[in-house]
């Protein structure tokens, strides 16, 4: 349904490994290693910078989610595409939610009985009963427009030399001064690109969403956060990537929010395997536990307690992931598979949540509820902790004042 009826057989993580899945990786291994990605710090440094000035000229608590949405759409095109976005309607961003969206359902695995019973991929789109068809060519166009309209607009500024360096900018040049012979063919980048376009942005939304829970549910950890900001930052400046090294506390906290809410996908095992003594066989659905591997309590204690303290050496207060493993383990993926992007994601996560707890106090909403004499009197509201699954994104929907 996705790969073929869809059109999204360009994305990365849904090829069978091979050589062509091996030249994406090497593409995304070249772009995004430690070194390569700290070229992208201007770019996710920009983009939060503009989060909070859109938190500021629009405060309102339902607007969390889609202010999140914008800074991760925004920093993904501008690090694969060189696009700088609009501050309201960009096209860019729309078009990829709405290509997100369409894969959302149909990624759960026996969504669609034409991925079990795959002759039907060749069953009319006329015929009774054939909704998938219909549905699966109209999300076959905002597919198609994903990939192909922000690619163009870099092919674009190219020619026109005023492109802004960035992952497809940095490889259509090395095609260029090397030869095809030794670099990727155009179809990879382009691919490449619109795999990062089309999925990096779930992952920061939810794992930042999860950190404000978390803040609201435990206050004293957003005051130490913010004391050791106010000790580190200089008055009238805002965190940044630079000050990593000084902030343990800061990336206690997000190493804590990625175990806590972990986001993690199946994959398919192509060929036949076993595993103690389990066999499993070849086109076998997988779904590592990473929930299981970064809830043992034999590794961290209370393990469902939002505790960045756990990471953190109460004699020298730096960062030891010898008191609790470090949750990159688990979090980001396993294997050939693990998320390629992961370094410039945790660095997107980290700054974002640095400068929100700086600039930003987070307190549970207030809501007016009648007592026992059945006079109004206000109340702090409750989380629920209620989720919305997507293809990746675990969505929170509470909403709080800051």
């Amino acid at each position: 349904m996705i790969q073929e009826l869809m059109g999204w057989d360009f994305n990365t993580a849904f090829m069978d490994y091979g050589p062509f899945w091996r030249e994406h990786r090497k593409v995304f291994h070249q772009s995004l290693h430690p070194v390569a990605a700290k070229q992208y710090t201007p770019h996710i440094t920009k983009t939060t910078h503009s989060l909070l000035k859109r938190f500021l000229n629009d405060p309102d608590p339902r607007k969390i989610m889609p202010h999140l949405r914008y800074m991760a759409g925004a920093t993904i095109l501008s690090i694969a595409y060189g696009i700088r976005t609009q501050q309201e309607n960009d096209l860019y961003i729309k078009t990829a939610e709405d290509a997100v969206h369409s894969i959302a359902a149909t990624a759960v695995p026996g969504a669609f009985l034409v991925d079990s019973i795959p002759l039907l991929r060749y069953v009319p789109a006329w015929l009774p009963g054939a909704s998938f068809r219909r549905k699966a060519c109209e999300w076959h166009k905002l597919a198609r427009r994903m990939l192909e309209m922000p690619y163009a607009e870099v092919k674009r500024t190219i020619s026109a030399g005023t492109a802004i360096h960035s992952i497809v900018s940095e490889n259509l040049e090395r095609i260029r001064a090397r030869g095809k012979d030794k670099d990727p063919s155009e179809d990879v980048i382009k691919n490449v690109a619109g795999t990062l376009y089309g999925a990096a942005s779930d992952t920061t939304v939810s794992a930042i969403t999860s950190c404000i829970m978390g803040l609201l549910e435990n206050p004293h950890i957003l005051r130490k956060a913010q004391a050791e900001l106010d000790s580190v930052v200089k008055t009238g400046h805002l965190p940044d990537l630079e000050d990593q090294s000084s902030l343990p506390y800061i990336t206690a906290l997000a190493k804590e929010t990625l175990r806590w809410r972990e986001m993690e996908g199946c994959r398919s095992d192509y060929t036949e395997n076993e595993y103690n003594g389990y066999h499993i066989p070849a086109g076998a659905i997988v779904i590592p536990n990473a929930w299981a591997m970064l809830h043992d309590e034999s590794v961290y204690e209370d393990p469902f307690m939002f505790n960045p303290d756990r990471f953190i050496d109460s004699a020298t207060g730096k960062v030891d992931f010898s008191r609790a493993r470090d949750p990159a383990h688990a979090c980001w993926g396993f294997g050939r598979r693990i998320c390629p992007g992961h370094y410039v994601a945790f660095s997107e996560v980290w700054l974002a949540i640095a400068s929100l707890i700086c600039v930003f106090d987070f307190e549970k909403a207030k809501v007016q509820k009648k007592n026992a004499d059945g006079e109004m009197e206000e109340e702090t509201a409750e989380l629920t902790h209620e989720y919305v699954s997507a293809l990746i994104v675990l969505r929170v929907h509470d909403s709080c004042w800051f």
